[in-house]
C-alpha cells in the first residue's frame, strides 16, 4: 500500500463578511443610549488629540466686542492691573461680613446631596431613644441586619450567641427598634410585621389579629367564606377585617431602603404634536465634533513619515467617529419616523388603537436590515404626548380579529384590564366571561390566552377577586 502527498495551489472566490474595527464601532454607537454615547465621545476626545469640539453657536456681536477691545488695548497701551485689583478686592477687605450676592443665593436647605436611607433614619431614632451604651450597641447591630424591606435577617439565637448578650437584653433592644418609624421594621416575619402595625392603630381588632396569626395563606387564596365558617363569624365582618389588613404595609422599609438606587431616564427621542402633525427631535445633545485645524496644518507640513502616519491614522479614526455619529442620528430618526407613521392612531387616541408591529415591517419601509432596526431601538426611550416609553414598546405581536383586522397584544391586555376594573366585586368575571366580552370588541381569543394575559398583568383569578 502506497500513499502519495501532493501540494498544489488553488484560487477560490469566497464571500465573507469582515468585521473591521470601524464597523464594530459603528454598530456599538447605534446601540448606545444618549447618555452612553456622551460618555463614549468624552472618552474619545480624551484619547484622540485630533478631535476638537466646535461651538454650536457663534455670537457675532460678542466677537466684534472682543475685537474692539483688542484694538483699544493696542491703542491705550498696557493694562492697569493695579486699578483692576483695587476695583475687585475681596469683600472681607471692605469691612463687609457677607458677599454682595449672598442675599440672592438660595438657602442652604436646598443643597441636599442625597436622600436619607433606612439605616440612617433608624440610627438617628436610636441615638435619641437611649443613653445606655450597651443597648445602643445591640440596637445598632439589629439595624445593621435589616434588609431593604425592614425585616430582621438571621436567627435570634445566632444573634444572641454572636453578641454574647442575654435574651432579655436582645429582645429589649429589638422591641425598642420595632417602635421606630416606619412601623413594622425589625419584624422577623410577615405576621409580626402586620401585627406591629395593627397594634399601632390604637384600637383592638381581634378578628383581624386572628386572621393574621392563622389564616394569611387562605386569605391570599380567596377562601373568605371557608374562614368565616371556621371562625363562626359573618362573611361581611370577615371582609371588613381583610380590608383592614390590606391597608397595612408588608414592606415598611421599602420606601427608604432603595433611595440610592433611584435612576432617571433621559429620552433619546422626543415626539411632539405641532399644528396637528408630529415632529421628531433627536435628543442627544452631544458636542459638535470637528478635526483640529492645528493637526490639519501639521499633517501638511510634517515631513517625517512616522509622525505623518500617526496623525493620519488618528485623523481617519476621528473622521469615522464623526460619520458614525451622524449615521446613528439619521437611522434613529428614520426608525422613529416610521414608528410614528404606523402608530399615529395610538398617539392620537390611546392604547386601544395600538397596532401590531414587527422589526421587519419597519426595516422594509426604510430599506435596511431588521437587525439594524433592533440595534437602533435598543436601550432607547421616546417621550411622546402619551408618556415616556421604550422604543421597543411599539413592537408587539398581533392577533387576528373577527372581521380580519389585527389587534395588538398590548391593546388586548388593556381591554382585559378595563373589563376587570369595571366588574362587580361580588360576582367577578371568569376567564370564559372575559372571552365572550372581548368578542364584542371584535377580538377572538381562547380562554387559555385570556388566562395567560391576566397572569402576565398580575391579576388574580375570579375566585380570588370575589368580595362579600
Amino acid at each position: 500500500m502506497s500513499m502519495s502527498m501532493n501540494f498544489e495551489l488553488k484560487i477560490e472566490q469566497v464571500q465573507k463578511l469582515v468585521m473591521t474595527q470601524e464597523l464594530q464601532q459603528a454598530i456599538a454607537l447605534l446601540q448606545f443610549s444618549a447618555m452612553e454615547l456622551m460618555d463614549y465621545i468624552q472618552e474619545e476626545i480624551t484619547n484622540n488629540p485630533v478631535l476638537d469640539v466646535q461651538e454650536k453657536e457663534n455670537n457675532a456681536a460678542e466677537d466684534e466686542r472682543e475685537q474692539n477691545a483688542n484694538e483699544e488695548f493696542k491703542e491705550e497701551g498696557p493694562f492697569d492691573w493695579e486699578e483692576y485689583f483695587n476695583d475687585y478686592e475681596p469683600y472681607h477687605h471692605r469691612g463687609s461680613s457677607t458677599p454682595n450676592n449672598e442675599a440672592n443665593s438660595p438657602p442652604y436647605d436646598y443643597y441636599l446631596s442625597r436622600e436619607i436611607n433606612l439605616t440612617e433614619h433608624l440610627l438617628f431614632q436610636l441615638r435619641i431613644s437611649t443613653e445606655d451604651r450597651r443597648q445602643y450597641s445591640i440596637g445598632e447591630y439589629i439595624i445593621g441586619n435589616l434588609d431593604a424591606a425592614g425585616y430582621l435577617q438571621g436567627g435570634v439565637d445566632d444573634h444572641i450567641s454572636y453578641l454574647r448578650v442575654t435574651g432579655e437584653e436582645f429582645f429589649k433592644a429589638l422591641q425598642l427598634v420595632q417602635g421606630f418609624d416606619p412601623v413594622g421594621v425589625g419584624a422577623r416575619s410577615l405576621e409580626e410585621c402586620l401585627l406591629l402595625q395593627l397594634h399601632q392603630l390604637g384600637k383592638d381588632y381581634p378578628l383581624a389579629e386572628e386572621v393574621i396569626k392563622n389564616y394569611l395563606p387562605e386569605i391570599a387564596n380567596g377562601k373568605c367564606r371557608t374562614i368565616a365558617e371556621k371562625l363562626g363569624v359573618c362573611p361581611k365582618e370577615l371582609q371588613k377585617a381583610v380590608d383592614l389588613i390590606r391597608t397595612l404595609n408588608p414592606k415598611p422599609g421599602a420606601y427608604l431602603g432603595g433611595g440610592d438606587e433611584v435612576k432617571y431616564i433621559v429620552p433619546d427621542v422626543i415626539v411632539e404634536k405641532v399644528e396637528g402633525d408630529f415632529v421628531i427631535i433627536i435628543n442627544d445633545n452631544i458636542p459638535q465634533l470637528t478635526i483640529s485645524p492645528f493637526y490639519r496644518s501639521l499633517l501638511r507640513q510634517e515631513k517625517e513619515e512616522n509622525i505623518s502616519k500617526f496623525i493620519k491614522k488618528r485623523m481617519d479614526s476621528a473622521m469615522w467617529l464623526i460619520k458614525s455619529i451622524e449615521q446613528r442620528r439619521i437611522t434613529l430618526y428614520k426608525v422613529t419616523e416610521q414608528i410614528v407613521k404606523i402608530q399615529r392612531p395610538y398617539l392620537e387616541k390611546g392604547i386601544h388603537y395600538l397596532k401590531p408591529l414587527t422589526l421587519k415591517e419597519v426595516a422594509d419601509r426604510i430599506g435596511i436590515h431588521e437587525s439594524t432596526v433592533s440595534r437602533a431601538t435598543t436601550n432607547k426611550y421616546v417621550q411622546t404626548p402619551r408618556g415616556l416609553f421604550p422604543l421597543k414598546y411599539f413592537f408587539s405581536g398581533g392577533i387576528s380579529g373577527i372581521r380580519g383586522e389585527m389587534h395588538s397584544v398590548l391593546s388586548i391586555k388593556s381591554h382585559l384590564k378595563n373589563l376587570i376594573e369595571k366588574e362587580d366585586n361580588n360576582s367577578p368575571l371568569s376567564d370564559q366571561s372575559l372571552v365572550e366580552l372581548l368578542k364584542e370588541w371584535g377580538i377572538k381569543i381562547s380562554r387559555r390566552t385570556v388566562t395567560k394575559y391576566r397572569e402576565e398583568m398580575g391579576i388574580s383569578a375570579s375566585f380570588k377577586r370575589r368580595r362579600v
